[in-house]
């Protein structure tokens, strides 16, 4: 049997679930303004259940979704954003201070978002303008981290950029792909995930997220050609909505299945064990007892968990 890496889970919908706060374009960024120690409080929980790293909570800390106002693609005719890009870096250090709560006990993975918005390949911005603003964001979280995780990357361009950003620190760059959830060979760009395959190799991990679990099995055949770590953690949403993906909706225009319990999502994660995955974990919708069931699973069938 093998060593594998346990992720955490989704941080959002938990941070929705335990603040008691309705969703919002900025929700998971406020709380940590509202209610410091909620974030490391989950953190806590993911140790507890067996995680071995703890991805921070700096997804969504970037310059373009906290600036309020019409350029926020997040912005709507009935949403009205504040302006918080002043707190841009003070956000990234939260973010860190609230991962700290389980250094020694997990590595830590400073996690960098998407630019625009999930899933939004349209909007995100073009090489030379992205790579120095995921720069600057991974400049602030490598000196905290032990890894550099770039999320839910939804294009080729978008990985080009991730990648050329990341390699500004000396730090490991894992790159992670959001794929269609009827198709798990494509990105949401509509681009064939082999062509981003391409780009992944200089990378130290490759993974496939923010996906039903259904469609990863085609994900990872696609990144196995990779030569890299490979990896995955699914969401347990029903569908990503077609309001989503065309931009000016939040968190409450996606549901959670109601068939993707710890158990389940277990069987799922196992059989991306059998295919060859080295790291994997959960992300939207699983929660603390999603990893919890993982890591039984891992133990029971004879897998080290590092």
């Amino acid at each position: 049997m093998g060593e594998i890496t346990l992720l955490d889970g989704g941080m959002g919908q938990e941070l929705i679930r335990r603040s008691g706060k309705p969703a919002a374009p900025l929700w998971s960024t406020q709380v940590m303004i509202d209610m410091p120690g909620l974030v490391a409080a989950i953190h806590k929980d993911y140790a507890d259940a067996g995680a071995t790293v703890a991805t921070a909570n700096s997804y969504a800390v970037h310059r373009d979704r906290l600036r309020g106002g019409s350029s926020n693609h997040y912005a709507s005719d009935d949403v009205d954003l504040p302006d918080m890009e002043h707190q841009f870096e003070a956000l990234q250090t939260a973010a860190m201070d609230e991962a700290e709560a389980v250094r020694g006990r997990c590595r830590i993975a400073g996690s960098v978002g998407p630019l625009g918005a999930s899933y939004r390949a349209d909007i995100h911005p073009d090489f030379d303008v992205a790579t120095p603003m995921y720069a600057e964001v991974v400049s602030l979280l490598a000196p905290r981290s032990d890894l550099i995780l770039f999320e839910t990357i939804a294009s080729v361009k978008a990985a080009r950029a991730c990648l050329a950003a990341g390699r500004t620190s000396d730090r490991p760059v894992w790159l992670s792909f959001t794929v269609d959830d009827a198709d798990g060979s494509k990105l949401r760009s509509g681009e064939n995930l082999s062509e981003a395959v391409e780009v992944a190799r200089d990378a130290d991990a490759v993974l496939a997220n923010c996906s039903v679990p259904e469609a990863m099995p085609a994900a990872l055949e696609a990144l196995s050609k990779s030569g890299r770590p490979i990896g995955a953690f699914g969401n347990a949403f029903t569908m990503i909505a077609k309001a989503f993906i065309d931009g000016g909706a939040t968190a409450e225009s996606l549901k959670a299945r109601e068939d993707m319990g710890p158990a389940i999502y277990a069987d799922h994660a196992m059989k991306w064990v059998e295919q060859g995955a080295t790291i994997v974990g959960g992300c939207c919708e699983t929660g603390p007892a999603h990893i919890a069931a993982i890591a039984e699973r891992l133990r029971s069938a004879g897998h080290s968990i590092v």
